[in-house]
């Protein structure tokens, strides 16, 4: 079930209005059963993956807790989740590039493949299960005795598919809260539920026809062509995976739930540091405490600190698909980093060096986009050949309203940066608030896209 279909809009009312009413004792098994009929709608046979996920890290957590060989149960409930992962994202990644070894050696070897749909969001909610084993162990959470509770907490349907990744210190307490109605919580979810969908149907979706045009050939397409394509792509895929986290927060929050910030203006970095710690904040802190800092962080030499770098940002490259192309891009990230790190500090005016970052972000999305490493790098070529040609996206009808939509959004973020919108927009008449909804809805019917596309971030 998508956040932006008609299905989720009669769902999320009839289970708001369910959980309202309930006695409170009941509250949590209604989001819970919710939550098993949302991931159901994609394909209900995978609950039954989840479900042993769950069993596995409920048992290990209680187990860590009660008897002494705490690292040996921890490790097999770590090496049974990520065993999950490889089976379903992994193997015939595997087996595909070791039958391009064997040809290249000269060995005639045929292996078989696994028939298997990666499920929805198998990476986020692996990692949220095994972020709850890790802090049991550290000592940082109590084992969750309620089953429920702990089903409910990796099953929580708001940010079960793509996030963010959250932490069991953050969800456990607000799951055993009693809710009561909010006016101001449910007024500032259903905002950002609306900036959600503006973000994903009008913006996203509308990027994405003239995005899929280019990269769907891009050997018909000039230079100028794919370098347009590809910075629409960049903005394409910010909104659309920040539309997700927003829809998911503001849903979340009507039920009093607060789901953390996964984005933080990105595109206004002025450095590749400090561009991770606004993009995917909760995917970079996960590797940041829980693979970085246990390989030393910053805290070795150079070079070590540099090879720690390498090994996170290969690792999230492959936590994010099953392809190259997701380990070069890691890789440039990394490169990025190590010569920010190494360098002097560059005294440029900031927008100069937000202007850098943007550009070396957007071209590295290119390997993120391609179907293959040759693929981009046929891409990259003609970028920075720039070849003549004509831009033959701009045939799309959609093309200026991309153009003024991307440059609109850019504004809006500088204009956040500088004053918090949503508190501004709050101390505005109702008068105001009304008279932008009515807009907001007018451009959503307008110049939305209402196919249903899936969100980015759900193949991962």
């Amino acid at each position: 079930m998508l956040f932006n279909s008609i299905e989720f809009a009669i769902f999320l009312p009839f289970v708001y209005l369910a959980f309202s009413v309930a006695n409170p004792k009941w509250r949590n098994l209604i989001l819970l059963a919710a939550s098993c009929h949302f991931y159901a709608a994609f394909i209900p046979k995978y609950l039954l993956i989840l479900f042993a996920v769950i069993l596995l890290d409920y048992a290990a957590a209680l187990g860590i807790e009660k008897f002494r060989h705490k690292k040996a149960i921890l490790l097999a409930s770590l090496v049974g989740n990520l065993g999950i992962l490889a089976v379903f994202k992994y193997f015939n990644f595997f087996i595909d590039n070791l039958h391009d070894l064997a040809v290249a050696v000269g060995w005639n070897y045929s292996p078989g493949h696994f028939a298997l749909v990666l499920p929805i969001g198998l990476s986020f909610h692996t990692f949220q299960s095994m972020s709850y084993t890790i802090e049991v162990y550290r000592g940082k959470q109590k084992a969750e005795p309620d089953f429920l509770l702990y089903a409910l907490y990796v099953l929580y349907f708001p940010q079960l598919v793509a996030g963010p990744i959250e932490r069991p210190q953050n969800m456990f307490p607000q799951f055993k809260r009693v809710w009561t109605f909010d006016y101001e919580q449910a007024r500032e979810g259903l905002q950002l539920i609306a900036c959600g969908l503006l973000k994903k149907c009008v913006v996203a979706d509308t990027l994405a026809l003239m995005v899929n045009q280019a990269y769907g050939d891009p050997a018909s397409h000039s230079g100028a062509s794919l370098l347009l394509a590809s910075i629409f792509f960049s903005w394409q895929i910010f909104c659309d995976f920040s539309g997700y986290t927003d829809i998911a927060r503001g849903v979340s929050r009507l039920f009093g739930i607060e789901l953390m910030m996964n984005f933080d203006k990105p595109y206004l970095a002025a450095g590749f540091s400090e561009f991770w710690r606004r993009w995917h904040i909760s995917l970079s802190t996960w590797f940041r405490d829980y693979v970085y800092i246990p390989l030393g962080g910053n805290r070795a030499g150079p070079w070590r600190h540099s090879l720690n770098l390498l090994v996170v940002f290969l690792v999230s490259g492959f936590w994010h698909g099953a392809n190259w192309t997701f380990i070069v891009w890691g890789a440039i990230h990394w490169l990025l980093l190590t010569v920010e790190f190494v360098s002097p500090s560059i005294r440029a005016p900031r927008v100069l060096r937000g202007i850098y970052v943007f550009s070396a972000v957007t071209l590295a999305w290119v390997f993120f986009r391609a179907s293959s490493v040759a693929e981009a790098g046929s891409i990259l070529d003609r970028i920075l050949r720039w070849e003549p040609g004509t831009l033959s996206i701009t045939q799309s009808s959609h093309f200026v309203f991309g153009a003024s939509a991307v440059s609109l959004f850019f504004f809006f973020q500088v204009w956040d940066a500088k004053t918090h919108l949503q508190s501004a927009f709050g101390r505005r008449s109702a008068f105001f608030r009304w008279a932008a909804y009515a807009s907001a809805i007018f451009l959503f019917v307008l110049l939305g896209q209402f196919s249903s596309n899936q969100f980015i971030y759900f193949q991962f």
